[in-house]
């Protein structure tokens, strides 16, 4: 069942579709998130390279016994400022791009040429809280890092107008990924819905029409009645549903017009047939006489048969469902041959009951007539019913296995009536066969005889549940 949906166009349609966008947007979310986390880390080394600049301005202008108190505000849990004579950064350009002295500089005076070094690095270990950190500081930082967060650490040595270095080490996390759980999951659904409701939408209004084109065209190719079909869906879509409107009209037209015509020219016939029998019972030589009789009565005959494969041709009868075995064990009730007949599970099959009845009693004379003993069976190959005739007889030249089904021809070549019939039997089952979505094969038995297979489809409207009437 779930390999059956998946096997549709609209449902592999709606996932392509759906994946594609699931995907789009989580490379699009990662690449937010990951924007965000480089936008936070820059705002942050901007903050405390700023700090440091204005730091180093207040001490060049501040009184020396100021100092340490401007030392002293500007410590953070994360940040330590001081003055020593030497600086920290031994050596110069370990900051990739000089963005952060860069920002120092935009703060300090036009033309201040005094020297900056900077160094960035990624710290490998445990983030680990700055030296003298209070202990509700140290644990207030502990919570937050769960030792989750990768951290950076970034060291300026900025040279003071007396010669001494104001060095600054602060420590700044990589923020780790937000996932709102909530929102995300929430948005997901919401997109997924939305998405989803409009695809299905769209995808019915191409889907659903050839579905039903589908349909149709299998109702056409079993003979049943036919309706034109109301033109829905997009304009390509229209297009074919209009063109198959005329093809079925064309066909189901010059079907009836070729079965009228094959029914008025046998209809026509019989006058003249029965006008030349009376003819032949005024002669007076009995041989002669015999002889026309004979041949008008053959006639006769055939114009009987080729008005039957007629009303063969022309579809009127409705189809319905029925049980095969019940069908079959009925036909062998009616019928006067004898034949065996195996059944087995039941099987339930839509086709028109008068119709198949007359193409299975002429397959089952013809094998009874020439082959003795004759055995039935069906069975059910996929989406298909096997109906199987063999009788025991000498079968068939390999060369004329289809030539049989030329209407008038007879593989007995006597012209006798009764040991070779007409020809029309075969002709007429193949076509009602054929009215239902079917065929027949004929096939030589390995171990003697003739092998009739029936093939027919099963209706497409029922369940597994419904053929089988389970």
């Amino acid at each position: 069942m779930i390999r059956d949906r998946l096997d549709s166009l609209r449902v592999q349609l709606l996932l392509l579709i759906l994946g594609s966008l699931v995907i789009a947007q989580a490379i699009s979310l990662w690449l937010f998130v990951d924007e965000r986390s480089l936008a936070v880390r820059a705002a942050i080394g901007a903050e405390a390279a700023g700090r440091a600049a204005n730091v180093a301005l207040l001490l060049d202008r501040a009184p020396d016994q100021l100092h340490s108190s401007i030392l002293r505000a500007a410590d953070s849990p994360l940040a330590r400022f001081r003055v020593d004579p030497l600086p920290v950064v031994d050596h110069l350009d370990h900051e990739a791009g000089g963005a952060i002295e860069a920002r120092v500089r935009s703060l300090l005076a036009s033309g201040d040429t005094r020297e900056i070094r900077v160094e960035l690095h990624r710290v490998e270990d445990a983030f680990a809280p700055m030296p003298d950190m209070p202990p509700h500081m140290r644990a207030m930082h502990d919570r937050m890092m769960q030792n989750r967060i990768s951290a950076f650490e970034l060291t300026l040595s900025i040279g003071l107008q007396d010669g001494s270095w104001l060095n600054v080490e602060t420590r700044f996390q990589r923020p780790p990924l937000q996932w709102p759980v909530l929102s995300t999951v929430s948005f997901g659904l919401t997109a997924a819905l939305v998405i989803g409701g409009a695809l299905w939408y769209l995808l019915t209004r191409v889907t659903w029409p050839i579905q039903r084109l589908a349909r149709a065209a299998e109702n056409l190719g079993r003979g049943e009645k036919t309706v034109p079909i109301p033109a829905a869906g997009p304009r390509e879509i229209r297009n074919l549903t209009e063109t198959f409107n005329l093809m079925q009209e064309r066909l189901v037209r010059t079907v009836a017009d070729k079965t009228r015509i094959m029914a008025a020219l046998g209809h026509d016939l019989r006058s003249p047939l029965t006008a030349l029998r009376v003819r032949a019972e005024m002669v007076d030589e009995e041989e002669t006489r015999d002889a026309l009789i004979t041949s008008i009565e053959e006639m006769q005959d055939m114009v009987e048969r080729t008005l039957a494969f007629a009303r063969g041709m022309a579809i009127s009868e409705p189809p319905e469902t029925v049980d095969l075995a019940d069908f079959l064990a009925n036909l062998k009730q009616d019928m006067l041959d004898e034949f065996e007949l195996e059944t087995s599970a039941p099987l339930r099959i839509r086709l028109r009951p008068h119709a198949m009845r007359r193409a299975l009693r002429n397959i089952i004379e013809n094998a009874v007539r020439y082959g003795g003993d004759v055995a039935v069976r069906y069975s059910q190959e996929h989406d298909r019913v096997v109906i199987e005739v063999r009788d025991h007889g000498p079968g068939i030249p390999s060369a004329q296995l289809e030539s049989v089904f030329e209407p008038f021809y007879r593989v007995e070549t006597s012209r006798s009536r009764i040991t070779g019939g007409t020809g029309l039997g075969l002709s007429i089952a193949r076509s009602i066969l054929r009215s239902h979505g079917g065929d027949i094969m004929l096939l030589n038995h390995p171990d003697g005889g003739l092998l009739v297979k029936l093939d027919l489809p099963l209706s497409q409207r029922f369940t597994h549940q419904e053929r089988t009437g389970l």
